[in-house]
């Protein structure tokens, strides 16, 4: 399994869909789902810059190691631009 993978685990170890995730792939959909608030209300939802807000600031606080804080954000930047394209 890859590091990644592990580490998006370690922050988010009682989320339902993060135990059974095995490939890079499906760890964008989890983060695109994220940062689109898709399992929050439409009238409570919060932005995708927020959203990517409050990820960073989870990943920065973690125990992660700064290679893996640093793999992660890029990340959640990549599957960020791509849901924020117009």
């Amino acid at each position: 399994m890859n590091e990644i993978i592990r580490a998006y685990q370690t922050l988010f170890p009682f989320r339902q869909a993060s135990s059974s995730i095995t490939t890079i792939e499906q760890l964008e959909g989890i983060i695109r789902m994220e940062l689109l608030d898709e399992l929050t209300h439409p009238r409570v939802r919060k932005t995708t810059v927020e959203k990517l807000q409050i990820a960073y600031e989870r990943i920065e606080n973690s125990r992660l190691s700064d290679n893996l804080k640093m793999e992660l954000k890029k990340l959640y930047m990549t599957v960020y631009k791509n849901v924020n394209t117009f």
